[in-house]
């Protein structure tokens, strides 16, 4: 799933839909307490490339037009750990490769990316600020931001 479309088209999608298709609509949270699994990406380039945006979408589900402070459906929110795990663990999962990515542990892959502020140290609503410093994709750096 991508969280960012909740945001783009929570903006207009109730012009098209009824509330009881919408509700089914990026219905992470309930996905979750179904015990299905969940896999984060971007949908770039129809969407921002940025996991960063799509976690403040998923923790927020605040609509682009600001018409939705306490998210749209906020049922449907998802804490940052549950997000985190969904664009990691949830990712290695779907591909197929939950043996060798996804979580930080001796004999995976260690892809990182380290961000300029504690992302569980902030309120979520400052999400969208987070910028990356540097990736590390196989044990190289891939990334720096000068």
């Amino acid at each position: 799933m991508q969280p960012y479309h909740s945001i783009d088209d929570g903006r207009w999608a109730w012009k098209r839909l009824d509330t009881l298709r919408l509700r089914g609509t990026y219905a992470f949270r309930s996905l979750l307490e179904a015990r299905a699994p969940l896999a984060f990406g971007s949908d770039w380039t129809v969407a921002p490339l940025s996991p960063v945006l799509g976690l403040y979408a998923a923790v927020t589900r605040r609509t682009l037009d600001g018409k939705n402070p306490g998210g749209w459906f906020p049922e449907e929110r998802v804490s940052l750990d549950q997000a985190l795990r969904a664009y990691t663990a949830g990712v290695a999962y779907a591909g197929f490769m939950e043996d060798r990515t996804g979580v930080l542990r001796p004999g995976m892959r260690a892809d990182i990316v380290l961000l300029d502020r504690d992302v569980f140290a902030m309120p979520a609503e400052s999400l969208a600020v987070v910028r990356v410093q540097a990736t590390i994709a196989g044990g190289r750096v891939v990334y720096e931001r000068r």
